[in-house]
């Protein structure tokens, strides 16, 4: 698996409960550009449209190579997942008042890109701080049992 881009305060602003892996269509000159690694889902979000999962804000760079004049780097990119996980991840979205996060894109050791996304709750504020305290806490108790 080679990480392409990584949304890291996905973690930080939402408690992520359940986290999905979905494919993503794309065309051949992204593909190459995010061998690249050119791409960036910092700020993209997924929404429902018409029954199926949508990933908006994703910038994917313009291959130097394209012969593609109207390019455009942040459409909306349908994500490949089964209608069951779909109607899971809406029903989960209605009732908790949850929201989808993208978290990951990445390749797969085949060669496809996939995209790893979590549903998950807004952290208040004092969730914020209290993970804050709990990563510095784990950090210095590493530090001391190493040098014990």
């Amino acid at each position: 698996m080679k990480i392409i881009a990584a949304n890291s305060r996905a973690n930080y602003d939402y408690l992520i409960s359940e986290k999905i892996d979905a494919g993503i269509v794309l065309t051949g000159s992204e593909v190459k550009s995010l061998r690249f690694n050119t791409g960036s889902i910092k700020g993209s979000y997924i929404f429902e449209k018409n029954g199926e999962l949508w990933l908006s804000n994703c910038f994917i760079k313009k291959y130097s190579n394209s012969i593609n004049e109207s390019y455009l780097p942040t459409r909306d990119r349908k994500l490949l997942i089964k209608k069951k996980e779909i109607n899971k991840i809406k029903g989960s979205v209605k009732k908790d008042g949850s929201t989808i996060v993208p978290i990951l894109l990445y390749f797969t050791s085949k060669g496809l890109v996939k995209l790893s996304f979590g549903v998950g709750k807004g952290k208040k504020k004092y969730d914020k701080r209290q993970s804050i305290k709990e990563k510095d806490w784990n950090i210095k108790r590493q530090r001391l049992i190493k040098n014990n």
